[in-house]
């Protein structure tokens, strides 16, 4: 037998090592730096009347304990702020003056979930305030608030096994949420006694509760709390 050697294997060259990457000066901050996209200009939405008319820097406000807690600040586009300060204490206030109302008016049955239908109707109502009364309806519906927020209500003190009402101030906050409720529950029981619409019954609302009517609801509501708050002194 012929022993058969096995050829060598030849030697390949390995191949040569890349170079390592030279060091940039500054390390990850500055490759950071520049592979960065270069940010374009800020554009700023504009800021719109309310609906589109109604002017709010003229409006004047007669109560100063809730004026820092209405915000009639222009805003862009419809008044929908998706519950951003739904879960924040006091962000209220940061909520436009007429957006609140819109919410309110989503309170009743046929409403409720229905943020355009509400938007329709407070708008509507709006422009029925400006065709009657002739003046800006934003300044009267800021009357009306002022009219309707009350001022005293009572609580419920427990002495031994007795509860004593107390009266109390009503904090600017809150009064100025009872309003609101005031003006969207009364024009909502409006509409249950007769065939107008909802929009008309929430400008007829608005307007009697701007002038004290003791006939809104909102105007009677204030004063039944404060006659009550009254007889606890």
């Amino acid at each position: 037998m012929v022993d058969q050697d096995t050829p060598d294997t030849p030697d390949v060259p390995e191949p040569p090592m890349p170079d390592a990457p030279e060091e940039v000066e500054g390390g990850e901050e500055a490759l950071a730096v520049e592979e960065a996209v270069p940010e374009g200009p800020k554009v700023d939405l504009p800021r719109m009347p309310i609906f589109g008319k109604y002017d709010v820097t003229n409006i004047v406000i007669d109560d100063a304990g809730i004026a820092r807690y209405m915000n009639l600040a222009p805003y862009a586009g419809i008044p929908h702020h998706h519950g951003r300060h739904a879960n924040t204490h006091f962000a209220k206030m940061k909520i436009p003056l007429v957006e609140r109302l819109i919410n309110h008016m989503m309170r009743s049955e046929n409403y409720t979930g229905k943020k355009m239908s509400s938007y329709r109707v407070v708008k509507e109502a709006f422009a029925i305030i400006e065709e009657k009364a002739k003046e800006n309806p934003v300044q009267v519906y800021v009357n009306a608030i002022t009219r309707a927020a009350p001022k005293e209500e009572t609580t419920r003190l427990r002495y031994g096994g007795i509860n004593v009402p107390k009266a109390v101030d009503t904090a600017p906050q809150r009064r100025l949420d009872l309003a609101i409720r005031f003006i969207a529950t009364g024009s909502t029981q409006q509409t249950y006694r007769n065939a107008k619409p909802i929009a008309q019954c929430l400008a007829d609302e608005i307007m009697k509760a701007a002038k004290g009517d003791p006939s809104s609801f909102a105007i009677a509501q204030k004063d039944d709390m404060e006659r009550v708050a009254k007889s606890a002194r």
